[in-house]
């Protein structure tokens, strides 16, 4: 690629044009004074003020009273940042491999890679475990600033142009529709907002053959921080790059663009190896997930999608494209902004047409989503979309104010958009206002930035032409970025806005009069008013909407105060789990600490979900969320020796902090690691949970009695004393046992499915008598009874206790226990059997464990009396070679830039006059 944009960058950069005072004589004053840093600061601050406004308005917390956690963002995020505090400062039982806190024993690395690696997680060490919604609150916003200042520097090395313009659209695009309605309730894909900007610079670095390491390692971290959305990101990266190659100047050869291109590839390629170690255990451990339903693509009708263009609208059936009025407005101009070379307009209004209708089509929605169609939000690639316009916005404004006919054109397209969309059901009471007004200010603002001859001194009306002349030289230096035919009148901006007179002292005080210095500035306040208005109240109203209609979580408080201290209180492990019950949210002990099966995340094996739900366990997520089961039988098979149960004393609301009693209860349960004899007798057959109870704990507790129905009555005879559970998965209502409470169930397949629940005890007489009041229709299993005989349970439990381990020791991410002398059979550890654990009896060496009904287990054949098991997550050996051997290519890239400018350099020294006389 022609080295023209070294020289936009250099002038971007701080350098002064012909004819410019000095700048601040200071090296901070002119290093935070130059556009490449004012700009990008600026925006920063921009978005985090506004950012920070709509909170305040929409009441929520830390700003309000009115809880953020809606959704994924109480039940995953916010838990894991907790978790994730805890463990950088030490104070969990696992380590960077495994995560013994959850669902029994958890693939941690993974999650790391899908939730946690973002650099800006770290920062939630500086909070107090108290104060993790803040921390979590203050990542987000400081994701979004970053992107706001990552993509103010793009558009300053894209072409030169006034700071304060590449501030307001840089915040433009960090606070587009997509961030509210999308990327702030899920922090992780906001790794991907601050991506694409930088991964377009690095397409910009690889054009000018200029910073070879650097390229790769900012390819690293986007990958590393969140790989699914850096996916998305490099993907609309890869279509600036082709744009960019497209609309450059014809003298730009073939063989420099394809060079370009050679090189933005090497950098992409190198910097996904450098992540390989991360994405590859991500990868491997989402093809052992839970599935999810199979979801088929279903466009947005068009009247939506162009709806999402405008402020406050809300829905995450369409994609959300709002950017602003003004920063809209710019974009559509580019198409008619004669002053912006053919080729350009051309090429950039092509990609955003049809990267617009690729969001609607099959196949390529499935490209943007890595080959599979995403459950919930279908539209998570707006965000390039998004950065796109900005990039058409500034391409059309940066060169001067658009021409009066380009902006009516621009205008007009925007007003038959706003009048197509009219018929949405995504428009707001607030959308049309908000809208008008941001028109109206716009308009106000282009109106005062128009260069002319108020105001301005006859010597700097005289400089237009040279003005003009310096344009052309960077034109021919920069092939299409900023062509020399455009009209010159049609382009300079005001003195007072120009790259140059906007650092202090580059204009004297008399160089221009009063009209030329105020009204430019006060255009672009003009101009943020209307942009910061509409992105306040989108973000106020995207927040209260939400709020409205998804599930929600209450704020961390008292509660999970209190549940906390019990769970660190009886903390006992290894040598029994702590079940922390039912807090509000969920991940319940990532928040409050102890060892259970609650865990959500995506990467939630499939064989932890299987197994648990066989065993009458209930999930949420379509089984991605396994939730608590408080019943003894599963307590003795996952070694729960203390169970903590809470009952809220008030309703839990999203404006006030949950509170509730909470009680503690220990019992004898067997040790982690426990053994069944060979040759023990058969339980009873069937797919029951009540069955697969007795199977795994090879005894039959349950009496299994045969149960009529008559209507919404359950009948059935059981042992007096013994104690009901009514097991009905898919069922959804009330069941109450004659003369009992109501006791309610919440299955809603495939997402919902209801736990096992105790109903109460058997009168005397044995009868059993069940009253249903289902909500729709009642469908039940064919055993959904059985009667819980607890003298049988406790003779199991001190039977396992007497042959299991007698000492069971854990590190970070093994288990090492000591078995009785001769132990036989099947040794079990209370671990669903996920991809990755191995084992060995004694001093065998560890191999792929087996699994005992879907939980870990190692065969005993009487000469061992110790097994260990060691977990490693899945394609961690793989993904380290490919990073080593990316690696090795970084370093080889380096070496070669090193060796190549030294040659340079003596090439250079040989040829200089004082070589030439000698």
């Amino acid at each position: 690629m022609a080295p023209a944009a070294e020289t936009v960058f250099d002038e971007v950069d701080g350098e002064e044009e012909a004819g410019g005072a000095p700048a601040a004589t200071g090296f901070p004053g002119r290093v935070l004074r130059s556009p490449a840093v004012a700009g990008p600061l600026a925006a920063a601050l921009l978005t985090g003020v506004l950012l920070c406004l709509a909170t305040r308005f929409s009441r929520s917390h830390p700003f309000g009273p009115v809880t953020r956690n809606i959704v994924d963002l109480g039940q995953q995020y916010l838990p894991f940042h907790a978790y994730w505090r805890s463990f950088l400062l030490g104070e969990t039982h696992g380590d960077v491999f495994l995560n013994w806190n959850s669902g029994f024993g958890s693939n941690f690395l993974g999650d790391i890679g899908t939730y946690l690696s973002s650099p800006f997680d770290l920062l939630v060490v500086l909070f107090p475990a108290d104060r993790i919604e803040l921390a979590l609150y203050v990542v987000t916003a400081l994701k979004i600033a970053a992107a706001g200042a990552a993509a103010a520097l793009l558009l300053l090395r894209l072409r030169p142009g006034p700071w304060p313009l590449a501030a307001v659209l840089g915040t433009a695009y960090a606070l587009s529709g997509w961030t509210f309605n999308v990327g702030a309730p899920v922090p992780m894909w906001l790794d991907g907002l601050v991506a694409f900007p930088l991964l377009c610079l690095v397409g910009e670095w690889a054009l000018a053959g200029r910073r070879p390491v650097l390229g790769p390692l900012v390819v690293a971290l986007a990958w590393t921080a969140n790989f699914y959305t850096a996916y998305m990101a490099t993907v609309g990266a890869a279509v600036v790059l082709v744009v960019r190659l497209l609309t450059a100047e014809e003298a730009t050869g073939a063989r420099r663009r394809l060079a370009g291109a050679l090189r933005a590839a090497r950098s992409v390629l190198i910097g996904i190896g450098l992540a390989a170690p991360l994405v590859v255990v991500v990868f491997l451990a989402t093809r052992v997930a839970d599935p999810t339903p199979v979801t088929t693509f279903t466009p947005a009708a068009w009247t939506d999608v162009l709806a999402r263009f405008l402020p406050a609208t809300a829905n995450l059936s369409s994609p959300a494209l709002f950017i602003g009025t003004p920063a809209l407005a710019l974009a559509l101009t580019l198409p008619y902004n004669r002053a912006v070379a053919p080729r350009v307009r051309t090429g950039w209004s092509a990609a955003i047409v049809l990267v617009t209708l690729s969001l609607q089509w099959e196949p390529t929605h499935l490209l943007w989503h890595a080959g599979a169609s995403p459950n919930g939000v279908p539209y998570r690639q707006t965000f390039v979309l998004c950065g796109l316009l900005i990039v058409a916005a500034w391409l059309s404004a940066a060169p001067g104010v658009p021409r009066p006919a380009a902006l009516l054109e621009g205008l007009a397209l925007l007003g038959i958009l706003a009048f197509t969309a009219g018929g949405s059901a995504d428009i707001d009471g607030w959308t049309y206002p908000a809208f008008g007004v941001a028109v109206v200010l716009a308009l106000a603002a282009a109106l005062l930035a128009r260069p002319g001859d108020r105001g301005s001194p006859p010597d700097e009306r005289a400089s237009t032409a040279s003005d003009a002349s310096a344009d052309r030289v960077r034109a021919r230096s920069a092939p299409g970025v900023l062509p020399a035919e455009a009209p010159p009148a049609a382009r300079a901006w005001p003195a007072a806005l120009r790259p140059a007179a906007l650092r202090p002292g580059a204009l004297r005080p008399t160089a221009l009069r009063p009209a030329a210095r105020v009204l430019p500035v006060l255009a672009v306040v003009l101009l943020v008013a209307a942009q910061a208005g509409e992105a306040v109240v989108t973000g106020k109203r995207i927040e209260e909407q939400r709020r409205a209609e998804v599930a929600w979580s209450p704020r961390i408080g008292p509660w999970h105060a209190a549940v906390a201290e019990e769970a660190a209180r009886a903390d006992a492990w290894p040598r029994h789990r702590t079940d922390p019950g039912e807090v509000p949210g969920g991940n319940d002990v990532l928040l409050v600490g102890g060892q259970g099966p609650e865990y959500y995340s995506s990467l939630t094996a499939e064989v932890t979900s299987r197994t648990l739900d066989s065993l009458g366990f209930g999930h949420y997520a379509k089984g991605r969320h396994p939730v608590t089961l408080d019943n003894p039988v599963t307590d003795a098979l996952f070694s729960i020796g203390t169970r903590i149960r809470s009952q809220p004393t008030e309703p839990v609301r999203q404006d006030a902090l949950p509170r509730a009693t909470v009680s503690v209860t220990t019992t004898p349960v067997p040790p982690l690691v426990t053994v069944r004899p060979p040759n023990r007798p058969a339980t009873r057959p069937g797919d029951s949970a009540f069955a697969r109870q007795e199977r795994l704990l090879g005894a039959e507790v349950y009496d299994l009695p045969a149960v009529s129905r008559t209507g919404r009555v359950l009948a059935a005879r059981c042992p007096a004393g013994s104690q009901v559970w009514f097991w009905a998965p898919e069922y959804r209502g009330g069941a109450a046992l004659a003369g009992g409470p109501t006791v309610d169930f919440e299955g809603k397949p495939p997402a919902v499915r209801a736990p096992l629940r105790a109903l109460g005890a058997v009168p005397g007489s044995g009868e059993v008598r069940i009253e249903l009041s289902p909500e729709g229709g009642t469908r039940l299993p064919r055993q959904p009874l059985g009667c819980l005989v607890r003298d049988r349970l406790d003779s199991a439990v001190r039977e396992l206790t007497a042959t299991g381990a007698t000492e069971v020791r854990t590190s970070g991410h093994t288990v090492t226990a000591v078995l009785p002398p001769g132990s036989t059979g099947t040794a079990v550890l209370a671990v669903p059997r996920v991809s990755g654990w191995r084992c060995a009896a004694g001093d065998a060496e560890l191999r792929p464990a087996r699994a005992h009904q879907g939980l870990v287990a190692v065969p005993l054949d009487g000469r061992a009396n110790t097994v260990a098991c060691s977990f490693r997550p899945p394609g961690l050996k793989l993904g380290g070679a490919v990073g080593l051997a990316a690696l090795l290519a970084l370093i080889a890239t380096a070496a070669f830039r090193g060796r190549r400018q030294e040659f340079t350099r003596s090439a250079r020294a040989d040829r200089s006059p004082g070589k030439a006389e000698g």
